[in-house]
């Protein structure tokens, strides 16, 4: 059991990561289990130190993937969601068991628009806390316990029921700001309130968990570490509901690079920052906002004539942190149709992407596919061609065979579609209001089904007229988001990969029996 009093580098904080849990309860971020366990690996090898690996009573899906991680992990202590109540607590010990350091971490909203909800009176949610806690505990060592809505709960009631799960076993107390609510003094006074008037606080490790409705849980939760909190809950990208969550990357960094006022470590390896930013905006489906700190593509992009002036002097003029810091390469070389294996997986390996050598036979064979269609292929074009590797991952039920789009200035747009659907080849000609809208039609034709199109978009990955695009498809099913991600030369046949992508997900979620929805969510 690690608690302050015998953790021996006071100077620590714990990175807590709920990308696979609080990250993909985002509308659409659904990941299968094989995108589920490419994380949950990153994660554990860039050194995060708790892996939230899902809600294990939510779905079988859910349960088999955070067991799996739990076999897999060989660093971080594995967590599984439990609400406060013995079944679910008995299920999240059942997925999290085989891990080497497992964690149970178990929950109940303790504001008065919660306690309305579940009936319960202070005194009656007191006990319950007290039992779940306690029948936690007898099963794991390790037990994290949270109040959700920790931060709308009145301060007297929070005091006592953090004091009841701290005599009844929790190891850790997180503090969630489950709405994104709080205000960063608030955060810290609340954190500093409990640490000095709970009896016991000393024996625990208090953790934040904040939500970025207000544009500010990055802020609280270091607001919350310079009050005493040891233990930081985050996500890749910031992923998670509504708004989403406090971003890993930003704390690790501003962590690393205000260590003069913010004098705390963290363990992870901020080289790899980028990779697994990268890799989860693909199968989520959740492109990372070209402006987002540390991450984003504009994070290190200079165009003001002033800016680019004193970058070629001295790059700490205008850039805090160094590109490769983060996992970037400083430079941007040029492949093309005639560069080789040994060349493609250097250049890939400078951009964060190790792959094995059946892997990298795919991919070349993409990468001579896009070389013969661009002059050029800059590293940006790779990434692309490595989220769009990422993209496909899924079990395909369907495939695109061809596609030939007929467009005239007069009338409905023509499209002649072939898909292999369950390995037969069946083809069709639709119509539409545009080229894109013709392919929709003729996939939905050969594929028949109810989901609703809620989001179409488009980007060029590289300038010039022969830029790859990325599209991003979005479909809603049942009150289930499905998202689907291709880039190609062609923007159609792009729009046309990433629907597929996106039926291919909804079609392995209800195969797999995963498209139940996720029940009472914690902050």
């Amino acid at each position: 059991m690690s608690t302050p009093r015998d953790t021996a580098d006071q100077d620590r904080v714990l990175i807590f990561d709920t990308t696979l849990r609080d990250g993909e309860q985002s509308p659409g971020a659904t990941m299968t289990h094989a995108e589920k366990l490419e994380i949950a690996q990153l994660l554990d090898e860039m050194g995060v130190d708790i892996i939230e690996a899902g809600f294990p009573i939510a779905s079988e899906g859910d349960f088999e993937a955070v067991r799996a991680i739990a076999d897999l992990a060989q660093q971080a202590s594995i967590c599984g969601l439990a609400r406060a109540n013995p079944t679910d607590i008995d299920r999240a010990w059942e997925a999290v068991r085989p891990a080497r350091r497992p964690r149970i971490h178990t929950f109940i909203g303790t504001s008065p628009l919660h306690r309305e909800i579940t009936k319960l009176s202070q005194d009656a949610m007191v006990a319950r806390i007290h039992d779940t806690v306690t029948h936690a505990r007898n099963l794991c060592e390790d037990v994290q316990w949270s109040p959700m809505d920790a931060t709308r709960t009145e301060r007297d009631y929070l005091c006592r029921v953090v004091e009841t799960a701290i005599k009844a076993g929790a190891t850790t107390i997180n503090i969630p700001d489950t709405v994104g609510y709080t205000y960063p003094r608030e955060s810290a006074e609340i954190i500093a309130m409990l640490r000095e008037r709970v009896p016991g606080a000393d024996e625990v490790i208090f953790a934040t968990h904040c939500h970025n409705d207000l544009g500010m849980a990055t802020a609280n939760a270091l607001a919350a570490v310079e009050a005493g909190a040891r233990q930081v809950e985050c996500t890749i990208n910031g992923l998670g509901e509504r708004a989403g969550n406090t971003a890993l990357e930003e704390v690790v960094m501003a962590l690393k690079v205000r260590n003069d006022i913010l004098p705390w470590r963290t363990r992870v390896d901020s080289r790899k920052i980028t990779n697994i930013s990268r890799l989860v905006a693909a199968v989520s489906g959740f492109p990372v906002q070209f402006n987002k700190a540390v991450v984003g593509k504009n994070a290190f992009a200079h165009e003001s004539g002033i800016h680019q002036d004193g970058m070629l002097k001295n790059a700490e003029t205008f850039e805090i942190m160094r590109p490769e810091d983060v996992g970037l390469t400083a430079t941007n070389l040029v492949m093309g149709k005639h560069s080789g294996r040994a060349a493609l997986r250097a250049k890939l390996s400078e951009l964060g992407y190790e792959l094995g050598d059946n892997q990298l036979k795919d991919v070349f064979v993409r990468f001579k596919a896009l070389a013969d269609r661009k002059k050029e292929v800059y590293d940006d074009d790779l990434i692309a061609l490595m989220q769009d590797s990422a993209a496909q991952a899924a079990d395909d039920h369907l495939e695109l065979r061809r596609l030939r789009v007929i467009c005239g200035t007069d009338g409905p747009q023509e499209a002649e579609l072939s898909l292999r659907i369950d390995a037969q080849d069946r083809s069709i000609d639709a119509t539409g209001d545009g080229p894109v809208d013709a392919t929709f039609n003729a996939i939905r034709m050969l594929f028949p089904h109810d989901a609703k199109l809620e989001l179409y978009q488009v980007h060029a990955v590289t300038g010039g007229t022969d830029a790859q695009a990325t599209v991003s498809v979005r479909l809603e099913q049942d009150g289930r988001v499905y998202s689907g991600q291709s880039s190609d030369t062609d923007t159609v046949v792009a729009s046309a990969k990433a629907y597929i992508n996106a039926l291919n997900r909804l079609v392995t979620a209800q195969t797999r029996g995963n498209a139940g929805a996720l029940i009472n969510k914690v902050g």
